[in-house]
């Protein structure tokens, strides 16, 4: 699943491309994506225009002359900038066909959601209005008031996008390895210390991941994949291996609705 560094990126390279440019047309290969019916979807975004994209935690917000398009891709997918003359993959949900003869691909591996949501009606929107801040631009203190004002284990805390948008269940098992903390601590039995120690590893987990491009098995706009390999891990996806740092096995275990991978010894649960 794409997390904040794939999502990120993606809203980069778009913001690279779309604005200024409008939308000629749209074919839907799935419908279901869609929260209008598909004449409707049409009609009241063909003929607009791009002016800025960005994202926020998982989702990717395209703003247009009238409205926004919310995209998010759920389990998995691409988007992919194809240049008139080159063709199109053959796996693809939605296709953008732009001004100039460009188009752009959506392909979902098993669902998401391509919105539109009228001007001034975001806050109404069911899944984005709910979002907590995103990961990337909540503030330490912020951060600190959150987490030490939960009762929740700290990565169910985390992990609900409710609460803090952007993290998944791929970065999140170096980033309590790096700040030495079990992820069924409740968040309020953390230390200010050990909650700063987090804030921290957790921004640089993530912004080392933005700077290779996200994770290596996701692809850029143009087809390209991220440098981000599952092998820099150090816990993560470990399990029977020994801990970088002491030498005892990491072990996978249950947390809630996922597992987590940790070193039992550098990561005490409080």
């Amino acid at each position: 699943m794409p997390e904040y560094p794939e999502i990120f990126n993606r809203a980069r390279e778009m913001q690279q491309v779309l604005p200024g440019r409008s939308i000629q047309s749209i074919t839907v290969l799935q419908e279901k994506c869609l929260n209008l019916p598909e004449a409707d979807f049409n009609s009241k975004v063909t003929g607009q225009t791009f002016t800025r994209i960005h994202s926020n935690g998982k989702w990717i917000l395209a703003e247009l002359t009238q409205g926004t398009l919310l995209l998010n891709l759920g389990m998995g997918g691409e988007v992919f900038f194809h240049y008139k003359d080159e063709p199109l993959p053959e796996k693809k949900r939605i296709i953008l066909q732009l001004e100039g003869e460009d188009r752009l691909s959506i392909n979902f591996w098993w669902f998401g959601y391509f919105h539109y949501v009228p001007e001034g009606r975001l806050h109404k929107h069911s899944m984005v209005s709910i979002l907590g801040p995103d990961v990337m631009q909540i503030s330490s203190d912020d951060f600190t008031r959150l987490v030490s004002g939960s009762k929740q284990r700290i990565k169910t805390l985390l992990l609900d996008q409710k609460r803090l948008a952007g993290i998944g269940n791929y970065y999140i098992h170096d980033i309590f390895f790096k700040a030495g903390i079990h992820p069924l601590t409740p968040a309020h039995n953390l230390s200010a210390a050990q909650i700063g120690t987090l804030y921290t590893r957790m921004r640089a987990e993530l912004q080392s991941s933005v700077d290779k491009g996200g994770a290596d098995y996701e692809y850029n706009l143009w087809g390209g994949k991220g440098s981000y390999a599952s092998d820099q891990l150090l816990v993560g996806y470990k399990e029977g291996r020994p801990c970088p740092v002491c030498q005892t096995e990491i072990i996978k275990i249950a947390t809630g609705s996922t597992a987590s991978y940790i070193c039992p010894s550098c990561q005490p649960i409080l």
